[in-house]
């Protein structure tokens, strides 16, 4: 088989899968939707032997209770040298629920638990049946996303080079809510708020000034690096054989200037000196578009 790229996305139902794979379509993937998993091994063999490189597969609780078996699929891919990604796109239950009666659609869901089945009770049944993909992926919290932020986080995370781990860096506003793809979550509220400085509210902690702002906050140098202390000291036990991404959440109350200098600064640092097990650092900063 020659050198591949394979992705495949999944995630609740509304959460913006269909967004994800028109990405990977504009960026040359050959696609393939509602794919039953067990079919899987056949069509990257057949789509390789005709010299395609890079492939996206959607494959969801619609294709039924072998969805079960996709992290052994994965794993005997793995084994035979395939780079396989795996992307699951979630939402927190409002949201999900929104947009399905926004669409007025059907739930895919109902045709297994019955038209009497509630949206609330199909988005449940269909978030324990991919509890165990979600335990082997990099998860999106397309929440609070605009598609065209979505679209570049996909394009990101795929374009990255295969690596064993990686660590993301993932900024919010608590004022939205909490992320749920974060597998840790540092609260950096305590920190002066430049957003109370007219001068620099239109900012972000991009910027040398607003940077220069928390600097001067003499708490601010022992906070990012009691994080980094901790990150260093436990990220060892968080991982195991089948995870490939661990995303740490850094939360102000707009998730624009003190989240984003935070993880901008954590992300120079694990770059520059990274841990054996991580091979790439991402940045992502859900409230910058």
């Amino acid at each position: 088989m020659i050198n591949m790229k394979v992705v495949l996305v999944t995630g609740l139902s509304g959460s913006g899968k269909s967004v994800a794979i028109r990405a990977l379509e504009d960026s040359h993937f050959y696609c393939v939707d509602n794919l039953p998993p067990s079919f899987i091994p056949q069509v990257i063999q057949r789509l390789s032997s005709e010299g395609i490189t890079q492939i996206a597969i959607a494959a969801d609780a619609r294709t039924g209770r072998d969805i079960v078996d996709v992290p052994q699929i994965v794993q005997a891919l793995k084994a035979d040298g395939t780079d396989v990604r795996i992307l699951f796109l979630d939402a927190d239950d409002e949201t999900l629920i929104t947009r399905y009666s926004e669409s007025r659609r059907r739930h895919p869901m109902s045709a297994r638990l019955g038209e009497q089945a509630t949206v609330q009770e199909c988005v449940d049944a269909e978030r324990e049946a991919l509890e165990p993909l979600r335990n082997i992926a990099s998860c999106i919290d397309t929440s609070a996303l605009q598609p065209n932020v979505l679209r570049r986080w996909v394009l990101e995370t795929v374009e990255e080079e295969s690596a064993k781990l990686t660590l993301v860096f993932e900024t919010f506003g608590f004022k939205k809510g909490l992320p749920s793809d974060a597998d840790l979550v540092f609260d950096v509220r305590c920190l002066s708020n430049p957003y109370y400085d007219k001068s620099l509210r239109p900012l972000t902690g991009k910027d040398v000034e607003v940077q220069r702002y928390i600097q001067a906050d003499d708490r601010s140098d022992p906070l990012i690096s009691d994080i980094e202390t901790y990150l260093r000291n436990w990220l060892p036990s968080y991982l195991n054989e089948q995870r490939s991404y661990v995303t740490v959440a850094i939360g102000c109350t707009g998730g624009q200037h003190r989240s984003v200098y935070v993880a901008e600064t954590l992300a120079k640092r694990f770059t520059s000196e990274p841990l054996p097990q991580i091979e790439s650092v991402l940045l992502r900063h859900r409230s910058l578009g």
